[in-house]
């Protein structure tokens, strides 16, 4: 019965917090953006105390649940273990814990965390680690099914889906979650829970604590046969049964070693001290206990797995396939409205020296100090305005850059879905307010004067009127009107930016503020 509720909750939690980074529409974060921040890193980095004593209670109560329930990454390197041993009757060995490199591990993150190296914290947590494999892998086979779905409705005459572009936002950042994907992978695979007892620091943390919970796994050396099921059955690869230990630090509370004991001799107890782990009365929930030493699959049933391996592949490659033929039909349509004379060529990124940071996030050091680059703004960010960044100083962290699209002053939502205090809840009106930038024009790209046709589409289409359309010769009124910028209510949205026409460089484009203003 334990091992059912855990299993049930560690799937809701699981299948909440993957949406809430798949979900592109912003919808699922008015309903489930808590589960992001009962995450303990984000918790700490936000100073969200309320989550921090809840989580710490937590586990000095049950010990790390936390990573069997609630972390993504744990819950995800257990779907891997569960695939990896089908066919293995006993996968796992005992192993002691390597104290240098786990507790290595942990003080070098402490030590990023002090002196504000975010990238390499964000490279280790297991949430953020994560949220970029869920953004840059799951995201995009979840957003081609939707595109399919939008094609196929539309020739019903539905419009309940609609198509979205689908591409890759940073290539580093891309091939970091690839790397992390595989790592974490082969290492679940083969030997469970791994990462969680050597390399992760949140693990790591919650181990010191769980060392004095209240409810551990113990057993019972009256009962013990010594046959080793139990320690063959622990992704955590704790339990000792040689000696009837259990290392409390590294053990995540699963409950495998409960069910596939058929001697009754372990059990999920109360305890004050490590004395009681060696002999102690029966308290066996006879409800989680289960006959036989494993479970083999004969031919039909190994038959059954791979058909079912084939129709999941079959499926995927489908969806690849239908969603890229949506996006060169999309493709096709948007250069046939341009006329189809020639390819319009890309928007390139300017080279900005202060990069552009989100509202809300107050400049360059607070997003420096607490984002874990877990990718989840950069994920409900309806305009494609935001994307990691591949600079190294600020590596995975979110910034702005207008090439598809400009920072609707309406929009909010990277500030509603952060967790961890990098960008902090603001309003509508407070946005309005609230300088990220200021708008910067180059004269040998504006096409007045290049091409000689009037333009003004930045100042046309500026929310805050910063940009009004002058003579470009003051003693000439019939000469090409170019833009002049008042910088003191210019908000940095990037509107003139991203609606400028010149290709591939805008002849206006957003510098960046290190730190924000209030206008």
């Amino acid at each position: 019965m334990l091992k059912k509720i855990r299993l049930t909750l560690a799937a809701i939690c699981f299948t909440i917090i993957t949406l809430i980074f798949l979900d592109f529409t912003g919808t699922l974060h008015c309903w489930f953006g808590w589960m992001a921040r009962i995450q303990l890193l984000p918790a700490v980095l936000a100073l969200n105390v309320g989550v921090i004593i809840f989580l710490v209670c937590l586990t000095l109560i049950f010990g790390r649940i936390y990573c069997s329930v609630i972390c993504p990454m744990g819950v995800f390197q257990d779907i891997i273990a569960r695939i990896g041993r089908v066919k293995k009757k006993m996968p796992y060995n005992y192993s002691k814990q390597i104290y240098w490199l786990r507790y290595g591990v942990f003080g070098l993150v402490g030590l990023a965390i002090i002196f504000g190296v975010s990238a390499f914290v964000a490279l280790l947590a297991p949430y953020s680690a994560y949220g970029r494999i869920a953004n840059n892998l799951f995201l995009p086979v979840w957003q081609y099914g939707n595109n399919i779905l939008a094609i196929i409705s539309e020739h019903f005459n539905s419009y309940a889906f609609y198509t979205v572009d689908v591409w890759i936002k940073s290539v580093p950042v891309f091939i970091v979650a690839i790397v992390t994907f595989i790592i974490i992978f082969i290492l679940a695979w083969k030997n469970g829970r791994t990462y969680c007892n050597t390399i992760c620091p949140v693990g790591t943390l919650l181990g010191v604590l769980s060392k004095y919970s209240l409810f551990r796994i113990s057993i019972n050396e009256e009962k013990c046969g010594k046959c080793g099921l139990c320690a063959g059955n622990c992704k955590a690869a704790c339990i000792n049964y040689k000696e009837f230990k259990v290392d409390s630090s590294r053990c995540v509370a699963c409950m495998n070693c409960i069910e596939k004991c058929n001697k009754g001799a372990i059990s999920y107890k109360f305890m004050l001290c490590n004395k009681s782990e060696q002999k102690t009365g029966d308290l066996q929930n006879t409800d989680t206990h289960v006959k036989g030493t494993g479970k083999n699959y004969d031919e039909g049933e190994s038959a059954r797995i791979d058909q079912t391996r084939r129709g999941f592949m079959t499926a995927t490659a489908l969806v690849v396939a239908g969603g890229l033929k949506a996006q060169i039909t999309s493709k096709e349509e948007k250069i046939k409205m341009d006329g189809g004379l020639a390819d319009i060529l890309d928007k390139k990124n300017p080279n900005r020296q202060t990069g552009i940071t989100p509202p809300g996030s107050l400049g360059v050091f607070n997003m420096k100090r607490h984002c874990t680059a877990c990718q989840l703004c950069v994920s409900v960010c309806p305009n494609h305005v935001l994307r990691p960044s591949s600079k190294l100083e600020k590596f995975m962290e979110p910034e702005m850059s207008y090439e598809r699209g400009y920072c609707r002053p309406e929009c909010t939502k990277c500030s509603e879905v952060c967790p961890t205090g990098a960008i902090n809840k603001i309003n509508k009106e407070e946005k309005t307010s609230i300088q990220i930038g200021h708008a910067v024009w180059i004269k040998e790209n504006c096409i007045p004067l290049t091409d000689n046709q009037p333009c003004g589409n930045c100042a046309r289409h500026c929310p805050t009127g910063a940009i009004i359309m002058i003579p470009s010769d003051p003693q000439n009124d019939n000469s090409p009107r170019v833009p002049t910028i008042n910088t003191e209510i210019c908000i940095g949205c990037g509107a003139c930016e991203n609606l400028c026409p010149s290709r591939p460089y805008s002849a206006i484009y957003v510098e960046g503020h290190e730190r924000h203003r209030e206008i």
